[in-house]
């Protein structure tokens, strides 16, 4: 029987970009292709015969394997922290140049190769960005107050609003949230919820994030609208914690005896994490318009005209196929997609190329990740990380109006703390005290502080005790941060790899600096009262070996989508201007990264575009 090859949509990706719109697509009887790198991972209830393809196995992260050979660059020979469903650094790197010009290869900005991408192996936290995260070039003009830390304007000049409010987005909000299955609370949170219900019912906190509730607490009074306080709410997270029905998942007796913290970074062997697998394809994998291929690389875009063409990819055997659709969606998280339209583009300039490029030059400009730190510190007991989640109280308070004006900056971010980090048996072995965060670990080979007796003082001090709190916030866009391809470092295909060009602006720092002490004050406020104890971690990612990390975790930007050409590569429906059919839907969409863990927000901007692309077909 021969290979299908005409399809009402190809997808390309399988994450939080392009999930949703192949679940709702499919839904309406539409055909679908969904393209994806990595294989298919089946979790223990998925099985037949009831072995989950995921590994709680950490020798998989920390062996030696995960080295890096390639020659061209600077950081040759370094090891690399990893899940054993992210790719494989020497097959795809990703390059990027430090502030002495060398190149580097980093594991930053990977995502998992596997279907359901990135939400295999997230932490889950599912927050919703604000009213004000979508509309900071208003909120920010005119203000005179941020000289100090944008002397040269960088701000009011290159921060957008969203070309879509939150109002629109809203709805969408609710829809991600119920489809994918997400515990937390409305109450307490300062953005709109239209609808009830929207949450399935947080599991009990761990026991030292009280010291962490009682700190926000604290800090938020008076600090709301009017003066009112603003209070903490269980954080959402996208881990199950009951039946859900959408996806047919089903909870155990007693689900608070999960080993949630198992959750991050790797995949759930159990299927209780929401990853757009688990939640949005799985459930509807015999349905007979949708097609799943696996294992698929995709090389480039063929254009006729104003329209793609072809999609060329080369399946498990190494052969190459050809995919057709009236639409395309690109969604293989931001770095990737934006290096596979400037493939495409390089390889048919005059027709491809000439398209893309015949509005502006802004494709992989505007790069974003996210300002984030924080403060941690170790709590006067013990308790069991295993059985928590990674995020157990959030607040507001940073992000609102007054907090961003008496603070004098242009942005906020959500603040919340984490108690699961080094849960793992083996992740004991990473050192605290790195030269190159690009590497995320030197592992027992180079930190001879954490073995022997080091080892268990360390699980006798620490282990079980640890608390941080963590903000996440907007970072400055700025044009030079881009994506462009590397001059002579290939990839496994031969193909030119990714070339990372960023830098911290100057507020960028002073954000983070701010937002740090308020985390330092959350952990003092919480704790000081009963219990004395010092603030051991400290700051945002451009501090000390975090500075060496050009990116941070969450890519975004690229590819910023507007109103007007000649000024954003992708309409306010995600379709690249001067195509027809040609979509782009992860992360690069966003023209400011906003204030919160994005996975959610892509989500729920993927729905709104399935709309869009189901209207049209």
């Amino acid at each position: 029987m021969a290979l299908q090859t005409d399809f009402d949509v190809v997808i390309i990706g399988s994450g939080a970009g392009g999930a949703p719109i192949a679940h709702e697509l499919a839904r309406q009887q539409k055909s679908v292709l969904v393209l994806e790198k990595g294989p298919l991972f089946l979790s223990q209830a998925q099985a037949a015969n009831g072995l989950s393809d995921f590994k709680r196995d950490e020798l998989y992260a920390y062996g030696a394997e995960k080295r890096l050979t390639h020659a061209a660059v600077n950081n040759n020979q370094a090891a690399f922290f990893s899940s054993h469903v992210e790719p494989d650094i020497n097959d795809e790197p990703h390059i990027y140049r430090d502030g002495n010009g060398r190149d580097r290869a980093t594991i930053e900005g990977y995502t998992a190769q596997v279907i359901g991408g990135g939400t295999q192996i997230y932490g889950g936290v599912s927050l919703r960005f604000t009213q004000r995260d979508l509309a900071l070039q208003t909120f920010n003009a005119g203000r005179t107050d941020l000289a100090a830390t944008d002397p040269a304007g960088d701000i009011e000049r290159e921060a957008r609003d969203w070309p879509v409010p939150y109002a629109e987005l809203e709805k969408y909000y609710c829809k991600a949230e119920k489809l994918v299955g997400i515990n937390g609370e409305q109450g307490n949170q300062l953005k709109p919820f239209t609808e009830k219900d929207t949450y399935q019912t947080p599991l009990a906190p761990n026991a030292i994030s009280r010291y962490a509730h009682d700190g926000m607490v604290y800090v938020g009074r008076g600090k709301g609208p009017g003066g009112a306080d603003v209070l903490p709410y269980r954080t959402p997270l996208a881990v199950i914690t009951e039946d859900h029905a959408p996806s047919g998942r089903k909870m155990i007796a007693a689900p608070d005896d999960l080993k949630t913290s198992y959750l991050n970074r790797f995949g759930d062997p159990l299927g209780f994490k929401s990853s757009t697998w688990n939640a949005l394809l799985a459930p509807l994998r015999n349905e007979p318009g949708l097609s799943i291929r696996t294992n698929c690389v995709v090389t480039h875009l063929v254009s006729d005209g104003a329209r793609v063409s072809e999609v060329r990819y080369i399946d498990p055997s190494g052969s190459e196929r050809i995919a057709r659709g009236k639409v395309v969606v690109v969604a293989c998280s931001a770095i990737e997609s934006i290096r596979l339209l400037k493939l495409s583009a390089g390889l048919d300039p005059t027709g491809f190329g000439r398209i893309l490029e015949q509005q502006n030059d802004l494709l992989g400009k505007y790069f974003l990740t996210h300002a984030f730190g924080g403060a941690s510190s170790i709590m006067p007991e013990r308790s069991d990380k295993t059985r928590s989640l990674d995020a157990d109280w959030a607040t507001d308070y940073c992000s609102t109006d007054d907090f961003l004006k008496a603070s004098h900056l242009w942005a906020g971010g959500a603040v919340y703390n984490n108690t699961s980090d080094e849960a793992l048996p083996l992740s004991l072995g990473r050192t605290h005290s790195a030269t190159d965060l690009d590497t995320l670990w030197h592992g027992f080979a180079n930190d001879f502080g954490l073995i022997g007796q080091g080892m268990v003082d360390f699980i006798d001090n620490d282990m079980g005790r640890g608390l941080s709190v963590s903000f996440m916030a907007n970072q400055v866009p700025q044009k030079d941060n881009r994506i462009e391809l590397h001059p002579t470092v290939r990839d496994k295909w031969n193909r030119p790899a990714a070339y990372i060009i960023k830098n911290w602006h100057s507020h960028d720092k002073y954000l983070m600096d701010t937002l740090a002490r308020e985390c330092a004050n959350i952990l003092r406020a919480g704790g000081n009262a009963t219990h004395d104890y010092p603030i051991r971690g400290f700051g945002g990612v451009y501090n000390g070996e975090n500075g060496i990390a050009r990116i941070a975790n969450h890519i975004l930007g690229g590819a910023r989508f507007g109103s007007d050409p000649r000024d954003s590569v992708l309409d306010p429906d995600c379709r690249v201007w001067g195509f027809d059919n040609l979509y782009v839907t992860d992360g690069a969409f966003m023209p400011t990264s906003g204030g919160a863990n994005p996975t959610l927000t892509i989500e729920a901007n993927s729905f709104r575009v399935a709309d869009k692309i189901g209207g049209r077909l």
